[in-house]
């Protein structure tokens, strides 16, 4: 299986990158003991940021990986039926 990177991986990326921001800030916050509420706020948007780059990052797996599966003659179309099975998982 080759890797192609994708036109919505650049901005998947900068998803991850805010994420990575908002979990740097959660342990700056601890250290400096700052109020539990500030701190589970910060998480909180850690997991949200987190949680839309995978959904972008399957549904672009979805649009482009699997969408050439099944209009590939050569590879059988049960195939791209269980890929889509298995990384439903994640969502």
């Amino acid at each position: 299986m080759v890797h192609v990177v994708h036109a919505t991986h650049p901005d998947i990326i900068k998803r991850l990158r805010r994420a990575e921001g908002h979990l740097r800030n959660v342990i700056g916050m601890m250290q400096s003991d700052r109020p539990c509420m500030d701190i589970v706020q910060q998480l909180h948007a850690v997991e949200r940021a987190v949680a839309a780059a995978k959904k972008a990052l399957v549904h672009d797996h979805i649009d482009h990986c699997l969408a050439h599966a099944v209009e590939d003659s050569a590879k059988a179309p049960q195939s791209a039926i269980d890929e889509f099975k298995e990384i439903t998982k994640y969502l």
